[in-house]
């Protein structure tokens, strides 16, 4: 009898022992198998079970988390959703994260193992730590007046802080709602389906994901390769430049909107966006000079991210003369974000230096302490300081006495520069306004905001469309929200 027992004991160890390993390999080995099978619910609503931290403007949250009491317990909220969904992007239940609430989703989310002062122990346990915020580098009424300046236009907005790269402004139009897309019931796919198929694209995000010809505002980047390279020494000093003028091989004559273009002067070329000027400018200073100024502006750059990626903004520097030409007036292939052509405002208002954007200025735990901050940028010498000077004076001139007049601004320097840009087959399309600039209150040592706004439909009249009429107003009231004025 005993002898059956000890065979049972055996048995059962056995039986026990098998389980055991069975348990330890659905545990161990094939645990992640079973935590990414879309049939297992339980990351879900574990993710969804506890409120999601926050991406503050000004100090002010604007975002939320609201209690559904389901399953998928909390759904994201927002406030001035359209105004901040250029920056905020969305957090759905569907369809994931896009934007900040991407990038920076494992600290709202609370699963970054900084938020915790034990995270060893919560990987034991398998809490998560309350969501953290998100500090945002916005300044709240430049946002609101980029938003009212594009009054639902199709068009885009930039501002930065030349001396750090920060993030202004950030705005596109038309916008969208992304509190729409929060849950996950019909209303959520019927919105996504609407937003997903409307010819205007109000989900967009114009000011960082598309790009435009930047049209005369490329001039800047030209003037400045022209002068770095010594194609021009005295601003005043007349150029030999015809109008209008042939493009080098072909036939094609290049001609001004403006009188007065024909061997006019840097100054008066730049204040009044001669076209002949700046092409011959580009040709005379040569592919490799003017592709290695763009490309240290930011152009060709595909790891710019602030955190989130940004559409790179190009300079082709594969072309011959008369495709140079045109790109030297930002034609051609030339193509530029808002935010890309707000850097080259930047760099000309900090003597010459371009510093990387970025929209976070720190990550806080719930309590609001600081788990990681912007740290210190990498700067980039674009042009030398005597040319950026030289560009500071053209750019007020623009302002003062040129095409971009209305951008002016009592008690304070500003420098802008119009542009108009041709696009579509044969260059039927309705032109893109586009107005770039910075501003400097009198009483400050340097300028405080560089800005540049795109008007994609800028007026039912294709003749009275101008970066000077549409776009300056925009970045006017932009840059006055920024130095109070």
């Amino acid at each position: 009898m005993a002898r059956y027992i000890r065979h049972a004991c055996v048995f059962c160890a056995l039986l026990l022992a098998a389980l055991l390993v069975n348990a330890a390999r659905v545990q161990l080995v094939q645990a992640g198998g079973y935590d990414g099978n879309p049939a297992n619910r339980r990351p879900a609503i574990a993710r969804y079970q506890q409120p999601r931290g926050d991406i503050l403007v000004g100090g002010e949250p604007v975002t939320s988390s609201v209690d559904t009491g389901e399953q998928l317990r909390f759904e994201r909220g927002y406030r001035d959703g359209p105004l901040y969904a250029p920056v905020t992007g969305f957090a759905s239940q569907t369809y994931g994260t896009t934007f900040l609430e991407h990038a920076e989703d494992p600290v709202l989310s609370g699963t970054d193992p900084a938020l915790s002062p034990l995270p060893l122990w919560n990987d034991v346990t398998r809490r998560r730590s309350p969501g953290g915020d998100v500090v945002t580098t916005l300044n709240r009424t430049a946002q609101r007046a980029a938003y009212r300046g594009l009054a639902g236009r199709k068009g885009a907005v930039a501002a930065i802080e030349p001396a750090t790269g920060r993030v202004l402004a950030l705005v596109t139009s038309p916008s969208y709602d992304p509190a729409a897309l929060s849950g996950n019931g019909e209303a959520v796919a019927s919105a996504w389906a609407r937003l997903n198929n409307d010819p205007e694209k109000p989900m967009l995000n114009r000011a960082v994901r598309q790009t435009y010809p930047p049209g005369s505002t490329f001039k800047v980047v030209t003037a400045a390769a022209a002068l770095d390279a010594g194609v021009v020494t005295d601003l005043d000093a007349r150029t030999r430049s015809p109008d209008p003028y042939r493009l080098p091989g072909t036939t094609t004559r290049l001609t001004n909107e403006a009188d007065g273009c024909r061997d006019a002067s840097l100054r008066s070329a730049f204040e009044w966006s001669c076209n002949t000027v700046f092409a011959k400018l580009g040709v005379d200073t040569g592919v490799t000079d003017m592709g290695a100024t763009a490309q240290a502006f930011g152009f060709n750059d595909k790891g710019l991210r602030i955190p989130f990626s940004v559409s790179p903004s190009t300079f082709d520097q594969h072309v011959d003369k008369a495709q140079l030409a045109l790109s030297s007036i930002g034609q051609y292939n030339t193509r530029a974000t808002p935010l890309q052509m707000a850097m080259v405002a930047a760099a000309v208002a900090d003597g010459g230096q371009v510093r990387p954007p970025y929209l976070v200025e720190r990550t806080t735990r719930n309590g609001g302490e600081t788990v990681a901050g912007a740290g210190a940028r990498p700067v980039r010498q674009v042009m030398r300081p005597s040319t950026a000077a030289r560009l500071k004076e053209l750019m007020t001139d623009v302002v003062e006495e040129g095409t971009g007049t209305r951008a002016a601004i009592p008690g304070a320097i500003v420098g802008g520069k119009t542009g108009t840009a041709q696009h579509g087959v044969d260059n039927s399309g309705v032109p893109y306004a586009w107005f770039v600039s910075w501003a400097q209150a009198e009483d400050k040592a340097e300028p405080g905001v560089a800005v540049a706004v795109v008007v994609e439909d800028a007026s039912a009249d294709r003749g009275e469309i101008s970066g000077g009429g549409d776009a300056a107003p925009i970045a006017r009231e932009v840059m006055r929200a920024v130095l109070g004025r």
